[in-house]
């Protein structure tokens, strides 16, 4: 797995540590961007911090949050692709409601995943 540090998507301020805008109005912000070689694919994963999605006090369930994940990967997503001139076979958007390690077990978090294929100006949801 490569590690890419997010400097900027198409904007002129970094979009690390911003809060980003989506449908439900919850509050989400730019973890980390991580390019993952699968056997023969490249993943782009973009990881959110959505504290609103926790089980505990939380108050957006997954239904709420989909179309924030469908709407990050357009509006995010697609323009840093094309950004860094990255042609990855899927992007994966996930939401968690705290920092958790990748690919480290942490039954504690709330965390929401999809999987997209990348096309010009749109993403397609993809069922894992």
């Amino acid at each position: 797995m490569i590690r890419v540090t997010l400097i900027s998507c198409t904007l002129a301020t970094p979009v690390a540590a911003q809060q980003m805008q989506v449908p439900s109005g919850q509050p989400v912000t730019l973890s980390e961007v991580l390019i993952d070689e699968q056997p023969g694919e490249i993943w782009v994963r973009f990881r959110f911090i959505a504290p609103e999605i926790a089980r505990d006090g939380g108050a957006v369930s997954y239904d709420i949050a989909a179309p924030d994940m469908d709407h990050l990967c357009e509006t995010l997503a697609l323009p840093y692709l094309q950004e860094y001139a990255l042609n990855p076979t899927r992007v994966v958007i996930s939401l968690s409601d705290r920092e958790v390690p990748f690919g480290a077990p942490t039954p504690e978090a709330t965390q929401f995943f999809e999987a997209y294929r990348p096309e010009t100006t749109r993403c397609i949801w993809e069922e894992f």
